[in-house]
């Protein structure tokens, strides 16, 4: 938000510098992200003088060139060569000296001494376009003849330099979205850091009521969206261009000036904080205003041209037969003011925030009173806001006030009342803090004391502090007016014993694996919950009935919650891929999201909608490019499978008990589902279907693992570390190459050879497959080693044909696997 250093003075007499305000306001929580200098002209008029003309003859070389002697207050007079008609000797003129730089659009130029057809010019006298006061070109400023001779043009003209603060409003800060609120609280800051000044709040006292005879009357039908609803009708006003003191605020700020009528709301928005709304009188059928819900479907077209469908969760403003605006977000195109509006309805009102946001969101709009209205604002001040701005329309485009104010306000909202003991200030803060300064800090910031003893205080909070509702919420306004660093750090600690909590254990694992992979190459991505609801269309695995669908969409980009992280990651992959970054290995730590609707019960909303935390993995592209010690080589999902089983191995998670079941669905062209020993589900991984891919906008192979965060840490927990002796006799090595059915996987031939051996068998691996020539069709072969020792003993020869022969029986009868 953008506030105005010299709209704040209009409020606090102040001399500090800019630079000095905004640390003060950074201080108090209003973070000022940065200070631009405004100059109500370009140049500031640096450089240009007063000056009186003393002589002026023709030029003897040239017949429309006058010679001129002038007089800017210096210890000589300066020769100027002017062509303008009306050049004369004892005129007062705008001279600009050597060096000046004057500004024509875009355009700047330096006057220089030069000689023009034979003559010295030392200088240039001024016409108004060229100096950035007017636009005429027909001859040269004439200045009044008591214009003082060397006062500096911009001391001349009063111009004044402005500075807006670019203050960044955090969403509990809704008093501070005005120069009023923040003038209010700096004057709270400056008089805690002994610098008092008087805080001006803008008088409505010569607000009058012209007229009595009947005007526009309002009904409210929605109370409940609607808090509080006031205005007044002002009729024979004269709409046209603001005054230049109005404009220029607005334009300081970064608005448009419109007209009179127009600008003067948005002034009191940006002064107050209260949205304003000016209807066209004329155009309010039935002389009637109704806020309103109306039926779903009905028609308003707002400012922007654009026709919308409502529906009955909007709430809006109509005459006595149709819409006119919707309520605190986006004005009617045919109730707007123009210049042939005469009569005035202006609106003040307070709407609830909910309503607001809902409209908006849906509407994907957002305006300086939808962005006021969504946070809350104070009922209280809807009426002094509407009575500032009917005296300014009066001021500025003249008309009578008639009727009564139309003000609905069913509910009054009070101050908040809260209770608040000394002893609690100084414990939250650390120091204590004298009784006195907590009372001129809450005095300063309208915070009423109703009663007081030695221990505590009752307090009235104002409403427009919707963000302070409990003590803790009082010691937190104290303590930034007294100054977070006027608090004093002892030269000792108190502290207190803890202990590692479980969600401290699980964060410490969790960093542990996100070092382990970032080891392994791996970067990690974070991405956004929300997701497009479309990934999920006709998807099996992932159903778009189990999405968790927003009822209010950001946008139709982020309209529900994700199920599985994988599309996030493939739009990183996308996104780095045509950014050629091509060899990727991303892992993310994230929430997904399912609603199973055959789960709700009637008495825990709640009961249908799950939370389950994932970490993926993505990789695609090579594992060695450009590599002297290895040949150039793409990845492939048994890269992916290691770096899996890496992670079991690294929670302690026995690599040799997991379950690995293949499985092909929309989701994986191949891929397998990973079950703990225990038989708990553990995550899948796999080779990422074509038809997915192709809708990302990928053409590549893409490897992906989603494991439950949550199960692994269960299966964790659940394993117990035993300790035992580095085995005293040698373990032994048996090959078997086995000709096997091709959809016998390997993890077959691990289950029957474990159970076959289990006391003795330590280890399978497989070191070769072979599928091709010189074999059965839908054959393949498999080359697999079997580790076997007795911890007891050394193994005998014959012992060792045995368990080999058992092995090779059972995988004969229940694999069908053939000893080549």
């Amino acid at each position: 938000m953008n506030i105005s250093y010299n709209w704040l003075k209009e409020y606090l007499q102040i001399d500090l510098p800019p630079a000095e305000v905004a640390a003060a306001l950074t201080s108090i929580g209003l973070e000022t992200g940065s200070i631009e200098e405004i100059q109500p002209v370009k140049g500031g008029l640096e450089g240009l003088f007063i000056g009186e003309v003393l002589t002026c003859v023709a030029h003897p070389n040239a017949d429309h060139l006058y010679l001129t002697k002038v007089d800017i207050g210096g210890d000589e007079l300066l020769n100027i060569v002017c062509g303008a008609p009306n050049v004369a000797a004892g005129r007062k003129v705008i001279v600009a000296v050597a060096g000046t730089v004057l500004y024509r659009g875009d355009q700047q130029f330096t006057i220089k001494k030069c000689k023009i057809r034979g003559e010295e010019s030392n200088g240039m006298i001024c016409a108004e376009d060229e100096i950035g006061l007017g636009t005429s070109h027909e001859g040269i400023m004439v200045l009044p003849a008591d214009a003082a001779t060397g006062m500096p043009a911009k001391a001349y003209f009063g111009l004044e330099n402005d500075y807006i603060f670019e203050v960044d409003i955090t969403p509990n800060r809704i008093d501070g979205t005005s120069h009023f609120g923040v003038a209010r609280d700096l004057a709270a800051y400056l008089k805690q850091a002994g610098k008092p000044v008087a805080l001006r709040r803008p008088s409505t006292d010569s607000f009058q009521i012209d007229d009595l005879s009947p005007a526009i009357q309002v009904e409210v039908d929605h109370t409940e969206a609607c808090i509080r609803y006031s205005g007044v009708t002002i009729r024979g006003v004269t709409v046209k261009e603001s005054p230049d003191w109005l404009k220029k605020r607005l334009s300081a700020i970064g608005l448009r000036p419109i007209n009179n009528v127009v600008d003067i709301t948005n002034f009191v928005l940006h002064e107050l904080g209260q949205p304003l709304h000016a209807f066209d009188a004329s155009k309010i059928k039935g002389d009637k205003i109704v806020v309103r819900t109306v039926s779903i479907g009905t028609k308003c077209t707002t400012l922007d041209g654009v026709e919308r469908s409502l529906t009955d969760q909007d709430l809006i403003i109509c005459n006595a037969e149709e819409p006119l605006c919707l309520a605190g977000v986006f004005g009617g195109l045919d109730s707007g003011v123009t210049e042939q509006t005469t009569d005035v309805f202006l609106e003040s009102a307070c709407f609830h925030p909910v309503w607001v946001r809902r409209t908006a969101r849906r509407f994907g709009l957002n305006t300086d009173a939808s962005f006021r209205f969504e946070r809350g604002l104070d009922p209280n001040q809807t009426v002094f806001a509407l009575k500032r701005a009917a005296i300014m329309i009066k001021e500025l485009a003249g008309g009578t006030i008639t009727g009564e104010i139309q003000d609905i306000y069913p509910e009054e909202i009070k101050p908040f009342p809260v209770a608040l003991s000394f002893k609690k200030i100084n414990t939250l803060i650390g120091n204590e803090i004298p009784a006195d300064v907590v009372r001129s800090i809450l005095s300063s910031l309208e915070i009423d004391i109703v009663s007081e003893t030695n221990e505590s205080m009752f307090l009235h909070v104002p409403v427009y502090r919707i963000d302070v509702r409990r003590d803790v919420d009082v010691i937190e306004e104290i303590l930034r007016i007294y100054g977070y660093n006027n608090v004093i750090i002892g030269d000792h600690t108190h502290s207190t014993l803890s202990r590692r909590t479980e969600n401290d254990q699980n964060h410490q694992l969790e960093d542990m694996i996100a070092e382990q992979l970032c080891g392994a190459g791996f970067q990690e991505v974070l991405n956004n919950s929300l997701t497009r609801m479309d990934y999920y269309e006709g998807l099996r695995a992932y159903p778009v009935h189990d999405a968790v669908i927003l009822k209010n969409p950001l946008s139709a980009e982020l309209n529900c919650m994700r199920q599985t992280l994988l599309f996030g990651g493939l739009q990183n992959i996308a996104f780095n891929f045509n950014h050629k970054n091509k060899n990727l290995r991303f892992f993310e730590f994230g929430n997904c999201y399912v609603h199973r609707v055959e789960e709700q019960s009637k008495e825990d909303t709640l009961s249908a909608y799950r939370e389950h935390y994932r970490l993926g993995l993505w990789i695609a592209g090579r594992r060695f490019e450009n590599n002297w010690a290895e040949a150039d080589a793409d990845s492939t999902v048994f890269e992916l499978s290691a770096i899996v089983e890496n992670i079991f191995t690294r929670l302690g998670i026995d690599r040799t008990k997991p379950v690995q079941t293949s499985m092909t669905n929309d989701f994986y062209s191949q891929g397998l589902i990973l079950q703990a020993g225990s038989g708990k589900f553990l995550g899948t991984l796999g080779i990422i279907n074509d038809m997915i891919l192709k809708s990302m906008d990928i053409h590549f192979d893409v490897y992906y693992a989603e494991l439950s965060w949550e199960a692994m840490l269960s299966e964790s927990r659940s394993i117990k570390v035993k300790f035992s002796d580095i085995p005293k006799y040698p373990e032994v090595k048996r090959d078997l190459a086995l000709l096997l059915d091709r959809n016998i996987p390997f993890e077959k031939i691990k289950e029957v050879a474990f159970e076959s051996a289990r006391n003795f068998l330590k280890r399978v691996s497989l070191f070769d497959v072979y599928e091709g020539k010189n074999l059965p069709p839908e054959k393949k072969s498999y080359a697999v080693s079997f580790y076997l020792q007795d911890e007891l003993r050394t193994l005998t020869d014959m012992q060792i044909d045995v368990i080999m022969s058992m092995i090779q029986k059972n995988l004969a009868d229940r694999c069908g696997a053939i000893l080549r």
